[in-house]
């Protein structure tokens, strides 16, 4: 028998519901301060299937709980102790978990998208047992490390910067977007993850098992991959710095190869793809670009108008007056790439990183499909990474710019009618003369 499912099955005591709304309402007089107040212990209890929704639960105690299938969606479980819970198949969707204890929690299959971790503490655990007296001790009188565990988990969005993640069990578990800055993966087991998009800036990824994962977007600017295991790993498009390429090259993982590498001549692809647009595609060919390093290439007043570029590298490309309207550049690296006055109308920068790029004057306005429909294309930089991009006079009518990362950005002057911002991050950003009539503001 597995630590985890012999975990799960430790004979736990189901409250009546009288009982944990008691707990609930003496737990928040106890974060009120008020009279009568009690911290709530939930020790050891069956609570599978309960639901703790959108409750404020800090500082609770769940050691050693069952909360098999319970919603704690949107739940404010800061700093609560859930050592060595049973948290398979829960959903906590939207909860605050910063600084919670979960060491050798199991959460197989545990929905925690948007969910805030910062500086949790997923760490190995100590499996233990409930005695006669209700207290807990080691089974059978020895001390049984068990490894906090996320296998299958959905973990899309959530922030799990500076979390303590060594040693944990996180294999084919959905991490795409999720921000795991500075977070500590030694010796963690994510092998099969989908860490799409994620940011691993600053982490830790000391033997780490990265076997098979998905990296594409994924940043690990100054990221330590010492004796990381990378084997079939995909990470094209991935943001690496010099060092960590060689490292994952040499650890066998998938990065992006230079056109020519694959027999390709950059010109021709180019010259087919402008006869392409020109006829209708009725001759020549659209230019697939995708997942190949063209890092720093010359593509000044290219026409690459609907080419496909996703998890492409352009970084430092030259594309200053380029045609890329309609263009698939989702999960790009463009950083410190020259656009100006470059035509996006209508393109897809989904997930893509233009940190530090030129994007002064560009188009990205939308593009009126031509059809008695009257439909039109806008452009699409849903989470895209902008920060310290010069965006000066850019038009940007209509984009969409949800959740962009938008921190210290130029837009001076720029158009930003009808563009949705929610929830963008405009932190130091620039928007002196800037035109907003209309659009979604981040609130």
């Amino acid at each position: 028998m597995s630590q985890s499912t012999e975990r799960s099955e430790t004979a736990r005591r189901k409250p009546s519901q009288q009982e944990l709304a008691a707990l609930v309402v003496q737990h928040r007089a106890f974060l009120a301060k008020r009279n009568g107040g009690m911290r709530a212990s939930f020790k050891f209890l069956d609570l599978s299937h309960v639901d703790f929704s959108g409750l404020d639960l800090t500082d609770a105690d769940f050691t050693g709980a069952k909360l098999f299938g319970a919603r704690l969606n949107g739940a404010s479980l800061s700093r609560a102790i859930l050592y060595a819970a049973d948290l398979r198949l829960a959903n906590l969707t939207g909860s605050v978990l910063t600084r919670a204890d979960l060491r050798g929690a199991c959460m197989r299959g545990a929905i925690l998208s948007e969910a805030e971790l910062v500086e949790a503490d997923l760490r190995d655990g100590t499996l233990m047992q409930v005695g006669d007296s209700g207290m807990m001790s080691a089974v059978n009188q020895e001390i049984v490390k068990v490894t906090t565990e996320l296998t299958c988990a959905t973990v899309r969005s959530a922030d799990l910067s500076r979390a303590r993640v060594s040693g944990a069990f996180m294999m084919q578990t959905d991490l795409t977007d999720a921000v795991l800055r500075g977070a500590k993966f030694v010796r963690a087991n994510l092998s099969n993850s989908d860490l799409t998009g994620c940011d691993l800036t600053g982490s830790d990824l000391t033997e780490c098992n990265l076997d098979g994962a998905c990296l594409t977007g994924a940043v690990l600017t100054g990221a330590v991959l010492s004796s990381t295991r990378l084997a079939g790993a995909v990470m094209v498009g991935a943001i690496l710095d010099p060092s960590q390429r060689a490292a994952a090259a040499a650890q066998g993982a998938q990065l992006a190869s230079r056109p020519e590498d694959a027999g390709m001549s950059l010109p021709e692809v180019l010259a087919a793809h402008a006869l392409w647009t020109e006829t209708g595609g009725k001759e020549g060919a659209r230019a697939d670009l995708a997942a190949f390093d063209l890092g720093g290439a010359d593509l000044v007043g290219a026409k690459l108008a609907a080419a496909l570029m996703n998890s492409a590298t352009l970084a430092g490309a030259r594309l200053s007056g380029a045609s890329l309207a309609m263009a698939e550049l989702s999960l790009a690296d463009l950083r410190k790439a020259d656009l100006s006055g470059a035509d996006l109308r209508g393109a897809s920068l989904e997930r893509a990183t233009l940190s530090g790029a030129d994007l002064t004057g560009a188009k990205l306005f939308p593009v009126h499909i031509q059809s008695g429909s009257g439909h039109t294309w806008r452009s699409n930089l849903y989470r895209a990474r902008l920060d310290g991009t010069r965006l000066a006079g850019a038009d940007l009518r209509g984009a969409n710019l949800v959740e962009a990362n938008l921190q210290g950005a130029d837009l001076t002057g720029a158009d930003l009618t009808d563009a949705d911002l929610t929830n963008a991050d405009l932190t130091g950003a620039e928007l002196r003369r800037a035109r907003l009539d209309g659009a979604k503001m981040p609130s």
